[in-house]
């Protein structure tokens, strides 16, 4: 299940993407194969130190931080 992550504010994409010019027809963010087609994977490791328990993080090209939540 993807969310938009907004500050301490969790959204449903719908919310959110159905104005996006790069959302689909039905106004959903572009995911197909488990990746987001319209941002950019945030990786997990940084500064030397990885946090592996985090969802998958991608930063869409509105500037909206999306996660993939299981």
């Amino acid at each position: 299940m993807l969310i938009v992550v907004m500050e301490d504010r969790l959204f449903p994409p719908e919310q959110v993407c159905h104005s996006c010019l790069l959302a689909d027809g039905k106004g959903q963010p572009r995911w197909y194969g488990g990746q987001l087609r319209c941002g950019q994977v945030i990786h997990k490791c940084g500064e030397n130190k990885c946090v592996e328990e985090q969802p998958e993080q991608y930063e869409c090209a509105m500037g909206f931080r999306i996660a993939n939540i299981r």
